[in-house]
């Protein structure tokens, strides 16, 4: 690998790491090369992320985010920008068996945050979920998955679905006071007699318990079905893997022991209970 190259897959790592340590911390002990493809990937992701949370107005985040679709249609037809992250991205695509869609669904998934609607259902909850974090399953799959990727699909977005609803149940005060945003899905709210008016006061009571712990049990559901496949993936990769799905769906337990307090609580890993993750798994791989 030549120096620009290194230089721009170094590029892509301090992206996760400035973003996400827990993340970078279990995705750094892949290989080198795997590791590198999922900083790129990780580095594609949170540029199409921040097109949307980084900008004010709609107009911008529009802008941003079309530009960046503009840029993928042009690596899609190999005339890629000369930037570090299509740099490294070119070279993932050219050591795996890429597919370019899940990359323009991640946009698709930003877009429904720009012109966001709540969700009616669960159904249209975990579509919105399927663009927005299944696709990062689908983009990560011929890394980690080489022998039985197109085997694993399904269980991709299952977990993608598992993260992103555990993210939903993490920041539900931090989405509407930023974002105005509500996305947990109004038959729930009717169902357990829940009203928005309570949700942006941050009311706690046995409605939003209920409500939260339905979404919880769905994501916990999700991530049972990964815990069944992961030794289908490389023997290389699984620790990685399955340790990155237990350390968030540990952000579950993390809010049941605080009362279910996600409106002002900021839920957080902290370092002693990752290490305890992943010693535990390593453990449960080495038996």
């Amino acid at each position: 690998m030549n120096q620009q190259l290194l230089a721009d897959y170094y590029y892509c790592e301090k992206i996760i790491q400035n973003y996400s340590n827990s993340f970078y911390y279990t995705f750094s002990h892949l290989p080198k090369e795997k590791a590198n493809a999922v900083y790129a990937i990780y580095a594609f992701c949170r540029m199409a992320d921040n097109a949307v949370d980084l900008h004010d107005s709609t107009a911008e985040k529009v802008t941003r985010l079309e530009q960046l679709h503009d840029e993928l249609v042009l690596f899609q037809h190999n005339k890629e920008l000369d930037l570090p992250l299509w740099r490294a991205l070119r070279d993932v695509f050219n050591r795996y068996e890429m597919n370019i869609q899940p990359f323009f669904e991640q946009l698709e998934g930003q877009a429904m945050d720009i012109s966001f609607k709540a969700p009616r259902t669960i159904d249209e909850l975990l579509k919105y979920s399927y663009h927005v974090a299944g696709t990062v399953g689908l983009m990560l799959l011929p890394i980690i998955a080489k022998t039985h990727y197109q085997q694993l699909r399904p269980i991709a977005i299952k977990l993608g679905n598992a993260m992103q609803l555990t993210n939903i149940l993490r920041d539900i005060g931090e989405d509407y006071r930023n974002h105005q945003r509500i996305y947990i899905p109004e038959n729930l709210l009717v169902k357990y007699q829940y009203s928005t008016g309570e949700l942006s006061r941050g009311v706690i009571n046995p409605s939003f318990i209920s409500i939260w712990e339905e979404l919880a049990q769905k994501a916990e559901s999700e991530y049972d079905s990964f815990e069944t496949s992961y030794h289908l993936f490389d023997r290389d990769s699984q620790f990685q893997v399955l340790s990155a799905a237990r350390v968030y769906r540990s952000y579950l337990a993390q809010i049941r022991n605080k009362q279910y307090n996600c409106f002002k609580e900021k839920h957080a890993m902290i370092y002693d209970d990752v290490a305890d993750i992943l010693n535990n798994t390593r453990m449960d791989l080495a038996n």
